[in-house]
């Protein structure tokens, strides 16, 4: 097989052409380190040799652009990279991402775990719920929701307590907002003790 053609594409791509055919895009960065031209013969392993190594060049420049706009766990970026470039080149550039520092599942844990605490008063189990949905490891989970509520979270009791005074401050006086109410903080990750023992604090 021959490489007859290479013409240049979008976002620094390269449509390469062998045998007079289109055979697909590889990244212009991983055609020159492979020094590549027009003339040259290739092989369907050396083809597809190119074409994994673009897609890892690709995906690296992809996971940079996504990190620098929001945060990540590993397994939320591995999932956007897999869709477009495969399980592998998904690997390898969140593996790059960690040495360089940008991708940290126990940071990205403590910062969510903290605003979860922060902005929606959610129980420690429920924080911990919200973490696995969001890919983190059990172990890291459970650590950095312990950990932000030593900071943001106090007692479930008074954090129940704390919500009744606020968020639901007049909802609950009937038996309709009563149920209401219990509903909500369940689904916030409070235990009926917890609930019961906050609204029997409120009111004395």
């Amino acid at each position: 097989m021959q490489i007859t053609a290479i013409e240049p594409r979008r976002k620094s791509l390269a449509e390469v052409y062998i045998d007079g055919q289109s055979a697909g895009k590889v990244d212009l960065e991983t055609l020159l380190r492979q020094n590549l031209r027009v003339g040259d013969d290739i092989t369907d392993a050396q083809w597809g040799a190119l074409c994994a190594e673009s897609d890892v060049t690709r995906a690296k420049s992809y996971a940079l652009w996504l990190l620098g706009s929001r945060s990540y766990s590993t397994a939320q970026l591995e999932e956007k990279l897999r869709g477009q470039y495969g399980a592998e080149a998904a690997e390898a550039a969140s593996a790059r991402m960690q040495e360089l520092g940008l991708l940290n599942d126990a940071e990205y844990a403590y910062r969510c775990a903290s605003d979860l605490f922060r902005l929606k008063h959610f129980s420690v189990s429920r924080v911990i719920q919200e973490l696995r949905q969001r890919g983190i490891p059990a172990d890291i989970a459970e650590q950095a929701a312990e950990e932000a509520a030593d900071l943001f979270a106090p007692d479930a009791t008074e954090a129940v307590a704390e919500l009744l005074r606020t968020k639901f401050a007049g909802k609950y006086q009937d038996e309709k907002g009563r149920r209401r109410t219990v509903a909500a903080l369940y689904r916030m990750g409070y235990r009926w003790d917890d609930i019961r023992a906050a609204m029997a604090l409120d009111e004395e």
